[in-house]
């Protein structure tokens, strides 16, 4: 194996490594937005959800699976979302 050989054999090692470097990057990108977008959530959504559940059974018995919230902004607005899946059979809690 001559010089040159030698030469490309560590440069290709090098390459290699800028390739992991952009791969590594656009990950890093990728989890950064995703941190970026539960962080414009409110925090008061959480307690939210606590208040509904906690009103809601007062006439129906659900789980906190059942209600889900969720804020969009669509066209410079903000929309609340609220699912609350009732049961099929409503039954008093008292």
């Amino acid at each position: 194996m001559n010089i040159q050989e030698k030469l490309n054999k560590i440069l290709s090692y090098f390459k290699q490594t800028d390739d992991t470097a952009k791969k590594a990057k656009e990950r890093l990108q990728i989890i950064i937005a995703h941190e970026r977008g539960e962080r414009e959530r409110p925090d008061y959504l959480v307690a939210l959800q606590q208040d509904i559940l906690a009103v809601i059974g007062k006439y129906v018995h659900i789980n906190k699976e059942d209600v889900t919230i969720d804020l969009d902004k669509q066209h410079g607005c903000s929309i609340l979302e609220l699912n609350v899946v009732l049961p099929a059979k409503m039954e008093n809690s008292h």
